[in-house]
């Protein structure tokens, strides 16, 4: 049986399709056009404009141009690359160009009140068409690219309405991490902008529910970034932030910069020990780190004793475990030492100690000698012991006073003859 052969297609012929898979054509600019006449028609009234969009989202297709909407909701036309508004293929109505709206953030007045107005219009839109929430996310990353195209008055604007949009919960604080842009950074319109939006929301919601975005937005480590290069000091950070009366968000930045920097010198200690370096030049190298970023003396050694408890596997035996204790801090007795000038450092090592026997069981009968070795080493001073035995313990306090009571008693008596001994003189 024949078949039959299958004509060739011509080149440049158009094959035809069903209506329904015909694909529309995206058309940002008629998209455009539709919107901003049916805002000029509604004008400064924030209801008719929430109307219009309510009805309009039937007619046209927000899904497919949800950038161009938002675009138009703040900056008040359809946004090019640098910030600027597209003037293309803009109409004529009464003899102008239609291709900008007043009805937008950028042209709104810049007092909260009006903020806030504006802020309905979005919450309602987004709830009505909840698929914007996540295009709206990806608008503003875009937009605060834009910045530095914007004026001064309308950075200000979009300042105080992110901060809205976060406090809502429009958007994630997590989107403040693209103004670390090299270009806003250098012209210090990054700093700026995070400024302003600090203090409104300080403002607004308050002071603790600030220090939770900057968590939750990653931002508390990384002030600093804000900050031109040739700025880039605490002194000028915190000049800067605490003018505006952010003193706390400086308190939270300096704490976390601690933390970062007790990582770093605790990843130093590892190397140094892994390295075999010897015990003046880890001392040295410490002390030049937490003089940098400065590290207080009682957090160091308790960083040291943590460090230094990691550097062994201990014996599984209680009755071995003892010597092979003391045997390996007695090596780091001129460490600890170091690290032990205040009274508050041995308070604190003391306390460590304690809190290390008490967590690991079989430690528990080794504190006494652990305590005994640092005192003959001249780590801990008998007044810190003395205090320790009054007021500072905590963790396994009957089991550890116990263990502490013949030589806190032996402590007493040589301390009694001494001073008996100072009268007779």
């Amino acid at each position: 049986m024949s078949q039959k052969t299958e004509k060739p297609v011509l080149s440049g012929q158009r094959i035809k399709t069903r209506k329904r898979d015909e694909k529309e054509k995206y058309d940002p600019f008629g998209f455009r056009d539709f919107i901003l006449g049916g805002l000029n028609g509604a004008g400064t009234d924030l209801e008719a404009i929430w109307k219009f969009l309510d009805q309009a989202g039937s007619k046209v297709d927000y899904r497919r141009y949800g950038e161009v909407l938002f675009d138009i909701l703040i900056a008040g036309g359809l946004l090019v690359p640098g910030g600027s508004i597209s003037q293309d293929g803009s109409i004529s109505q009464d003899g102008d160009k239609l291709w900008k709206t007043n009805a937008c953030v950028f042209d709104a007045p810049e007092d909260m009140v009006s903020m806030r107005n504006y802020e309905q219009v979005f919450i309602k839109l987004m709830r009505r068409y909840k698929y914007l929430e996540k295009m709206f996310e990806e608008e503003m990353k875009k937009i605060l690219l834009f910045i530095k195209g914007f004026s001064d008055i309308e950075r200000i604007k979009l300042a105080r309405m992110t901060t809205l949009w976060i406090a809502n919960g429009s958007i994630p604080p997590t989107v403040l991490q693209v103004l670390t842009n090299e270009h806003l950074i250098k012209d210090g319109l990054a700093l700026e902008f995070l400024i302003e939006l600090f203090v409104t929301y300080k403002q607004e919601v308050g002071n603790a529910h600030l220090l939770t975005v900057l968590k939750k937005g990653g931002l508390e480590g990384r002030l600093m970034d804000f900050l031109p290069p040739n700025k880039r000091t605490e002194e000028n950070l915190r000049a800067q932030f605490e003018e505006k009366g952010l003193s706390d968000v400086v308190k939270l930045h300096l704490a976390q910069a601690s933390q970062e920097a007790k990582r770093n010198l605790e990843i130093q200690l590892r190397d140094d020990f892994n390295d075999n370096k010897n015990m003046k030049e880890i001392i040295s190298n410490i002390k030049e780190l937490s003089s940098k970023h400065d590290i207080p003396e009682h957090e160091i050694i308790v960083l040291v004793w943590t460090v230094v408890m990691t550097q062994v596997e201990w014996n599984k035996k209680e009755e071995l475990l003892a010597d092979q204790a003391l045997k390996h801090l007695k090596q780091y007795s001129p460490l600890f030492s170091a690290f032990s000038t205040t009274a508050r450092s041995e308070l604190a090592l003391m306390l460590k100690v304690q809190e290390y026997c008490y967590e690991n069981m079989n430690f528990m009968r080794v504190f006494q000698k652990i305590i005994l070795l640092f005192y003959k080493t001249d780590v801990l001073t008998e007044e810190v012991i003395l205090k320790w035995y009054k007021e500072g313990h905590s963790k396994g306090k009957t089991t550890f006073l116990e263990q502490m009571k013949k030589f806190i008693e032996w402590l007493q008596n040589a301390e009694e003859e001494s001073e008996s001994g100072e009268d007779e003189d």
